[in-house]
């Protein structure tokens, strides 16, 4: 069964649950472990879909009357 892809807002929100799960004392060393786990891999994504995102503003912006988003861009 192929996982629900999450929004950005729900990626958050799932990421917040498993940092207040890790902080709880309440959760055994193998659900850490998993909870861990689960949250790289979200992190993972939303990084990666936030550079997709950035890519395409950035294509939108450079095809809309000559903007230059590299003149913005800090060396």
């Amino acid at each position: 069964m192929a996982e629900k892809r999450l929004s950005v807002a729900e990626t958050l929100v799932r990421l917040e649950q498993i940092v207040k799960s890790l902080d709880s004392e309440e959760v055994s060393l193998e659900d850490s472990i998993k909870l861990f786990e689960e949250g790289v891999r979200l992190a993972d994504k939303l990084k990666q879909r936030l550079e997709e995102s950035e890519l395409k503003v950035k294509k939108v912006l450079e095809d809309s009357e000559g903007f230059h988003f590299s003149e913005f861009e800090h060396s």
